[in-house]
């Protein structure tokens, strides 16, 4: 599901107008050199870098609400009100245009093996994506020694 640098332009700009009814003038690209995000707005560069995994791995319908969520940080810069995540106008604005807040895990980088531990004292169990050190690390619920019981694939 390769797409050109124009046509990413033109749906970019089509979003823009039909959510923001104002135009995007200046620059959009794929950055596959993004791992942990769907895209990225960079203010002092007014451009717009976009993952092209997401679009090849979740399709176009959430990758048209990552490209909305950049143009909520982008619209807004441009316009000199609060664009970071924690802004009042930032989230008004990501509600009224209905995108996203955060995008979806990409499935290709969930962490596929899990380690599982379990309270000796109380029975609660853990799962962790990283080792724990079983003696420097204890039960949160009652401080029971935890015991290593299974790593899920």
């Amino acid at each position: 599901m390769a797409m050109e640098q124009s046509a990413l332009r033109n749906w970019t700009n089509e979003l823009s107008e039909t959510y923001f009814s104002k135009p995007f003038v200046d620059d959009v690209m794929f950055n596959p050199r993004l791992r942990t995000t769907g895209g990225r707005y960079i203010p002092s560069k007014r451009v717009i870098e976009l993952n092209p995994k997401y679009l090849k791995e979740l399709g176009e319908e959430e990758f048209a609400g990552i490209i909305k969520h950049e143009l909520c940080h982008y619209h807004l810069h441009i316009e000199g009100k609060g664009f970071g995540h924690g802004d009042p106008e930032f989230k008004e604005l990501l509600r009224v245009t209905g995108s996203p807040r955060h995008c979806s895990p990409l499935p290709s980088e969930r962490v596929k093996t899990y380690h599982q531990y379990q309270c000796q004292s109380c029975g609660k169990t853990y799962e962790r994506k990283r080792k724990v050190d079983t003696s420097k690390y204890c039960c949160g619920k009652c401080k029971g020694k935890l015991k290593k019981i299974s790593k899920i694939h």
